[in-house]
């Protein structure tokens, strides 16, 4: 499909699915990287008058946060920002963390970011009657790249079907600004934190993978083990059948 189609196309789901579930409008997170900047601008040309952007800066990179405000300014997107620094830390001071290893707790803080974000855009989107808008792509969604009732626990997901490498390319479409195009993607959970480095291969590996199946015997292996665990995530929480 040609990209100009798709980006026709997308727009056009976002704006009747929205409807259907009886939205006025769609609110996001954005966080100044590639995924979240791609939905922004199709949100609002689903939405021009009821897209709403938040910034949701936890002890961010401030390179991030600067993307994100470019992104609103170049395309007009209204935007809110609330800074979750001290309820974060608020948080950490009432959880325990001793016994816990250092990683353990790493990934454990990281993901109480993603989820203090998705209470605050569900916030925004009650009081608006919007739908929340999420900007996983299909990599992510199948290795379950994502924090379950985080960045995960969004409405719908135009860009669930999506390899990387179409997400990029329609965001050249759309005119993203170069610099968030070529940095290497992140999730900005902590200093110094990438998606490839923590997945482990790169995302033209993964493309590959999803799109033919083809990889290395060890891509393949490590691939296939983070679906298979993270099943968990794609699926409703299970009930007894008794």
């Amino acid at each position: 499909m040609k990209t100009a189609r798709l980006a026709e196309r997308l727009v056009s789901w976002i704006k009747d699915t929205v409807l259907a579930a009886g939205g006025k409008g769609v609110v996001l997170g954005l966080s100044g990287g590639l995924d979240s900047s791609v939905v922004a601008v199709l949100c609002q040309r689903a939405f021009p008058k009821n897209t709403l952007a938040v910034l949701m800066p936890c002890h961010s990179n401030q390179e991030y946060t600067a993307h994100a405000g470019m992104v609103a300014n170049k395309f007009s997107i209204p935007t809110r920002t609330v800074v979750l620094d001290s309820v974060f830390d608020a948080l950490l001071k009432v959880l325990p963390d001793d016994k816990i290893e250092a990683d353990a707790r790493r990934l454990a803080q990281a993901n109480i970011k993603a989820r203090l974000r998705m209470l605050t855009l569900y916030y925004f989107a009650n009081s608006l009657r919007y739908i929340v808008v999420g900007a996983g792509n299909r990599g992510e969604l199948a290795l379950g790249y994502f924090t379950k009732y985080g960045d995960g626990g969004v409405d719908i997901q135009p860009l669930g079907s999506l390899l990387k490498g179409e997400v990029k390319e329609l965001a050249k479409f759309l005119g993203i600004p170069e610099p968030i195009i070529n940095k290497p993607p992140s999730a900005d959970l902590w200093e110094g934190q990438t998606d490839e480095g923590e997945l482990g291969f790169s995302y033209d590996e993964l493309d590959q993978y999803l799109a033919t199946g083809e990889a290395s015997a060890e891509i393949k292996k490590r691939i296939e083990s983070m679906t298979r665990a993270s099943e968990h995530k794609r699926q409703p929480p299970q009930i007894a059948s008794f």
